[in-house]
């Protein structure tokens, strides 16, 4: 793929990925609605958890200058997550949100927004980071996935953490 329809399709997706989930916000919900989805969000922390540990085998892989488990790590991360995102839209396509019923909202609220905002950014960014290391750009590759992991850790470990203070609201 040549350089700009690859920069049109990563920026394409990343786009059109935040706009998907905005509107699932705003569609009837009743019509979709399946028990069996009620566990979604457990789901989702557990895979955003199982992400977060492949993330740190991987970096200790490229450390130890281990690059084929490193590839297959963080290839695994990219699974984890395209998985916890078909799962999250199946949810929201389905359930309307639940609210925050807690006193430490002043800690659940900041926490919440930095990982919304960021598993925005983080999906140009990871797709950025596959591309130059599948083109073999190592250099171009190590210098975005400097700001890629840590951002892509902190999205993972930040959901399970809006999981953990918002399950006790959850209606089921």
């Amino acid at each position: 793929m040549n350089p700009n329809t690859l920069k049109k399709t990563i920026w394409g997706i990343s786009l059109a990925l935040p706009l998907a989930v905005a509107v699932l916000y705003f569609m009837p919900k009743d019509a979709l609605a399946v028990p069996v989805f009620d566990m979604l969000p457990l789901v989702n922390a557990i895979i955003n958890s199982a992400t977060a540990l492949v993330l740190l085998a991987a970096l200790v892989a490229i450390r130890r200058k281990e690059i084929a488990l490193h590839r297959a790590l963080m290839l695994g991360a990219l699974a984890l997550s395209v998985v916890f995102l078909l799962f999250y839209v199946l949810y929201h396509a389905t359930h309307e949100s639940v609210r925050y019923g807690g006193e430490w909202g002043y800690l659940y609220y900041p926490i919440l927004i930095t990982h919304i905002l960021l598993a925005i950014a983080i999906v140009p960014l990871v797709l950025l980071s596959l591309s130059r290391a599948l083109q073999q750009r190592f250099d171009k590759h190590r210098s975005i996935a400097r700001i890629t992991w840590p951002l892509w850790f902190y999205v993972t470990i930040s959901g399970v953490l809006v999981y953990l203070m918002i399950s006790p609201y959850y209606p089921y």
